[in-house]
C-alpha cells in the first residue's frame, strides 16, 4: 500500500515542480500528497523552452522538499507533456531512449525515493519498446516504486500482462474521457482489484467526485484543478449536498489578506521567492481553492490525513 493501514483513495495535489507550488500544497494547506513532473528538469538537455517557473532551482531540492514533506509523493516522467501536450511534436526511439537515461540519471543523482512514473510510450513506440523500458526501470531505479500505466494499445492481454507484473498500476481518465469510453474507468478498475486485490490503483488525471466516491478502493489520484481559479477565475466546489461555482472577481481582496498573506511570508521565504503584491494576490487565490478542495475531497474520497 502506498501509505500502511490505507482505507481510501488518496489525491495528490499536481503541479508541484517548483518551490512555491509545493509549499503551497505541502505546508500551505497541509496536504499529505503531491505529484510533480520531472519535465522542466531535463528540457534542457534536449533544448526544449518551457514555460515552468523553477528558474534557480535544481531538481533535487525540490524533489526532495516533496518527498520529505509528503505522505507519499509521485514523480511523473513528463511523457505527455512531451508527446501530447504543448510541447509535443515527432519524437523518434532515440529520443525516447535518451529522455529515458536522463530520467534515470536525475532522479538517481537527485536521491529521490518517492514513487515514479513509468516511461509509458506505448502510442509512439509501441507496446513492445514500452516493455523494455518498464522492466528496465525496475533495475535502473531499484529504490523507488513504480506506477505502470495502461493505455488503450495494451488491449486486454496487455491488460493481464500488467497486473501479473505489477503492484502498482494507473488508469489514465483522460484517454479513456477524450475516447467517449469513461465509464469504462470503473470496469478496469473493478477488474484489476477482483485479479490482483493486493495491487495499487492510480487514477490518472481525475478527481470527478462520483469516481472518487465509486472507486474509493483505489489507492491514489491526481488532478491540477486546484489551479483553475487563477486560471480561469472560477472553480466549482461541492459539499456533499450542492455545487456552487465560486469566482474570483466575488472574492473579498481584503479578506484575503487578513487570512493567508501572513501565511504565504513563510512560504515564499522557504521557497526563495520574491514577493509582490501580484503574487501576494495570486497565491493566496491558490490556498483559498486548496483549502476549499481539500474539504470537497475529503468528502468524497474521505480522509486525506
Amino acid at each position: 500500500m502506498i501509505v500502511e493501514n490505507q482505507s481510501n483513495i488518496k489525491v495528490h495535489f499536481a503541479g508541484a515542480e517548483n518551490l512555491i507550488r509545493s509549499n503551497l500544497i505541502l505546508k500551505g494547506v497541509n496536504s499529505n500528497y503531491s505529484l510533480f513532473t520531472i519535465f522542466p528538469y531535463l528540457c534542457n538537455n534536449f533544448g526544449i523552452k518551457h514555460g515552468y517557473q523553477n528558474k534557480g532551482q535544481t531538481y533535487a531540492e525540490v524533489a526532495q522538499n516533496n518527498y520529505v514533506n509528503s505522505k507519499h509523493c509521485i514523480q511523473d516522467s513528463g511523457l505527455f507533456s512531451l508527446m501530447f501536450g504543448s510541447y509535443k511534436g515527432a519524437k523518434d526511439e532515440a529520443f525516447i531512449s535518451k529522455w529515458y537515461d536522463n530520467l534515470v540519471e536525475t532522479t538517481s543523482d537527485g536521491n529521490f525515493k518517492g514513487t515514479c512514473v513509468e516511461v509509458d510510450c506505448q502510442k509512439v513506440l509501441g507496446v513492445q519498446k514500452a516493455w523494455e523500458f518498464r522492466e528496465r526501470m525496475k533495475i535502473d531505479l531499484p529504490n523507488n516504486r513504480q506506477i505502470n500505466v495502461f493505455h488503450k494499445e495494451d488491449g486486454q492481454s496487455g491488460l493481464d500482462r500488467l497486473i501479473e507484473f505489477s503492484d502498482y498500476i494507473a488508469i489514465s481518465v483522460p484517454e479513456l474521457r477524450s475516447l467517449g469510453q469513461k465509464n469504462y474507468t470503473e470496469k478496469i478498475a473493478n477488474y484489476i482489484k477482483n485479479k490482483k486485490p493486493a495491487i495499487d490503483i492510480h487514477l490518472l488525471g481525475c478527481t470527478e467526485n462520483k469516481l472518487l466516491n465509486k472507486l474509493n478502493f483505489c489507492s491514489s489520484a491526481d488532478s491540477t484543478s486546484w489551479v483553475s481559479l487563477n486560471k480561469f477565475g472560477w472553480f466549482k466546489y461541492n459539499n456533499g449536498k450542492e455545487t456552487v461555482t465560486i469566482k474570483k472577481s466575488n472574492i473579498s481582496v481584503d479578506n484575503l489578506k487578513k487570512i493567508y498573506y501572513s501565511q504565504l511570508d513563510k512560504i515564499f521565504d522557504d521557497s526563495r521567492t520574491k514577493k509582490t503584491d501580484s503574487l501576494l494576490y495570486y497565491h493566496s487565490c491558490d490556498l483559498f481553492q486548496l483549502e476549499y478542495l481539500l474539504k470537497q475531497y475529503t468528502i468524497y474520497a474521505g480522509s486525506q490525513d
